[in-house]
């Protein structure tokens, strides 16, 4: 039998690097590790660099976290609950300004895992830090993750967890907003979409809230409006349409389902019903009539990995919590 011989490229180490540039394997190490510990002039790292380039060199990720004590692997678990164009943008500012404080941004799908389960799972990775959207997590997944070393952990939801950071969205004040908004424009039987998505249930139960809290004392009443994300699910609420004069839709979404069923079933818009989203999509200027909305502003992607590196660098630190989530009326035609 004839034997072919294929020639097995070397894999280029620290070490041709830093002859390559001139410089040592310390050096090496310094500069692409981006150690601030030691000076390292701009010229020497910029040959550093080259060199690296020129040879495809791509530095250990598990030798740099033995030699660290911990990864730099932040774990960003996939969200279980349908995301809009807002906070996929959101996240994206969060992955980048990380990627900039030399961390490596990981999604997890882990769609059908909770809690425990869900912690044991993101563990298993040994993640420095995780960004857990909502609420996934609970004080006992916490501590199994700082376990396994993890040196932060941070909450994105509307309640905060025992041992982590968090940042407490107030969709409360959403529904506010929304209803708020209704009252003003002399709307007083107003009902708010309550999605029947699963997992949608600790936002929408939040914003109803709100919605209530705006109009109470007064002679308005709010009536929580249960929808599918179907059009079938519109076209059948708007053929039986309660004695509701306004909708505030939960978002901009279902708002723009909900007003075209309304519009085929003969009703005007804002005459007989005004409609208001939230988030503030551009599809919704789009509309006739321009959608009305809540503008959400998230908070800032950097302040979030600054955040994560100050943990990261000080995991003995108290825990830090931060309300965000501003909300404001962006008033259009349909209200």
């Amino acid at each position: 039998m004839r034997s072919v011989m294929v020639q097995i490229p070397n894999t280029p180490t620290s070490a041709d690097v830093a002859r390559l540039a001139g410089v040592s394997r310390a050096t090496v190490s310094y500069v692409l590790n981006n150690t601030d510990a030691v000076r390292i002039s701009e010229p020497t790292r910029r040959r550093v660099h080259e060199a690296a380039r020129e040879l495809g060199y791509v530095p250990h990720a598990a030798a740099r976290s033995l030699r660290a004590g911990h990864s730099r692997t932040v774990l960003m678990p996939a969200p279980a609950i349908p995301v809009g164009p807002l906070y996929s943008a959101f996240l994206n500012e969060v992955q980048g300004a990380l990627g900039r404080l030399d961390y490596t941004v990981v999604q997890y799908g882990s769609v059908g895992l909770q809690s425990d389960d869900a912690a044991r799972a993101w563990a298993e990775l040994r993640p420095v830090a995780v960004l857990v959207p909502g609420t996934g997590i609970g004080p006992r997944g916490v501590d199994i993750l700082k376990r396994s070393g993890a040196r932060a952990v941070v909450t994105l939801g509307p309640e905060r967890v025992e041992g982590a950071h968090a940042l407490l969205m107030d969709h409360d004040a959403v529904g506010r907003c929304a209803a708020a908004h209704l009252y003003e424009r002399g709307r007083r039987r107003i009902g708010v979409v309550v999605p029947e998505a699963p997992g949608l249930e600790i936002y929408s139960r939040a914003r109803l809230a709100g919605a209530r809290q705006a109009v109470r004392g007064t002679e308005a009443s709010v009536l929580g409006v249960p929808l599918a994300y179907t059009e079938r699910a519109a076209a059948e609420l708007a053929a039986d349409w309660p004695e509701l004069d306004a909708v505030f839709a939960y978002n901009d979404e279902y708002a723009m389902l909900l007003m075209r069923a309304l519009q085929d079933a003969g009703r005007r818009i804002p005459e007989d019903v005004a409609v208001i989203g939230a988030d503030d999509l551009m599809l919704g200027r789009l509309l006739r009539p321009r959608l009305s909305t809540v503008r959400i502003e998230l908070p800032s992607g950097r302040g979030l990995a600054a955040l994560i590196d100050r943990a990261v660098r000080d995991p003995g630190g108290e825990p830090e919590v931060h309300r965000v989530l501003g909300s404001s009326v962006v008033r259009r035609e349909s209200t």
